[in-house]
C-alpha cells in the first residue's frame, strides 16, 4: 500500500563532498530533503528521468565518481557482503541511494527511470500502472520522486538564462505545493523532470489528501522543489 510520497530535486549539490565551498548555499535545500525523506517507510519505489527507460534494482551499487568524487551509494543495506563493482547508475538513482544512506539506511529502493521524451499521456498511464503495482503490496511503500524543474533561471544556470523559464517553474512549484495533478499533466517540455512529475500525477489519480511544501528555490539557476504528499 502507498504510504507517503517525497519529492526532491535531482541535484548533485545535495552531496557535501561534491559542493566544496558552495555547500552553505544549499544547506536549507539539504535540510528539507532530509525532512521529506524521513516521512518514507523502509520500502521505496523511486521515480526519475534519464535519456532511456531503465530500472535500478535494490542490489545496485553506484558512485558519484563521474561528478568528481568517488562517493559510493547503495539502494539497499549491505548485509555484510562485499559490494560488487559500481554500476553506471543514472543521477536520480545515485541521489536516491545517497539520501537512503543518510536518512533511512535500513531502507530498500527500486528506481523506475523514465525517458526524457516520454509523452505526457503515456507518463500518466505509467503512473496508474505503478500505483496498481504498489497497491498489491501489503507492506507500506514510499515513493521518492527525484526530478528537477527548469535549468534556465539565472545567467549562470546550466541551460543559460531564459526569462520564459520562470513561469514554467512557478507552474511546477505551485502544482507540487498544492497537489494539483491536472497542472502537472500539462507541464511544458522545458521542465527537465516532466515525465517523472507526470508519472506522479498518474500515480495519485484525483490528487493527494495533503501536500506540504518544504522548499522551493533555484540554487545555481536550476528549479528545485522539496515536499511531501500524503496519498
Amino acid at each position: 500500500m502507498l504510504s507517503a510520497i517525497a519529492i526532491i530535486p535531482s541535484a548533485p549539490v545535495l552531496v557535501p563532498e561534491l559542493t566544496g565551498l558552495a555547500g552553505a548555499e544549499v544547506a536549507d535545500l539539504r535540510s528539507a530533503v532530509v525532512a521529506a525523506v524521513s516521512s518514507l517507510p523502509n520500502h521505496w519505489v523511486g521515480i526519475g528521468v534519464d535519456p532511456e527507460d531503465q530500472v535500478a534494482g535494490p542490489e545496485a551499487v553506484g558512485t558519484f565518481a563521474g561528478f568528481g568524487v568517488d562517493v559510493q551509494v547503495r539502494l539497499a543495506p549491505a548485509l555484510g557482503e562485499q559490494p560488487g563493482p559500481p554500476s553506471d547508475l543514472p543521477l536520480c538513482a545515485l541521489l536516491a541511494g545517497w539520501v537512503r544512506g543518510q536518512v533511512r539506511p535500513a531502507a530498500t529502493a527500486k528506481i523506475q527511470v523514465y525517458a526524457h521524451g516520454r509523452e505526457s499521456e503515456d507518463a500518466l498511464v505509467q503512473g496508474k500502472l505503478l500505483r496498481a503495482e504498489i497497491d498489491r503490496t501489503a507492506d507500506p511503500v514510499g515513493v521518492l520522486v527525484v526530478a528537477d524543474g527548469v535549468n534556465t533561471l539565472t545567467p549562470s544556470a546550466p541551460g543559460g538564462y531564459d526569462p520564459t523559464g520562470a513561469p514554467a517553474q512557478l507552474l511546477l512549484d505551485d502544482a507540487l505545493a498544492g497537489g494539483d495533478v491536472a497542472a502537472l499533466a500539462r507541464l511544458p517540455e522545458r521542465v527537465l523532470g516532466r515525465p517523472a512529475f507526470q508519472v506522479l500525477a498518474g500515480l495519485c489519480g484525483a490528487g493527494p489528501r495533503s501536500a506540504t511544501e518544504l522548499y522551493r528555490g533555484a540554487p545555481f539557476g536550476v528549479g528545485c522543489f522539496v515536499g511531501v504528499w500524503q496519498p
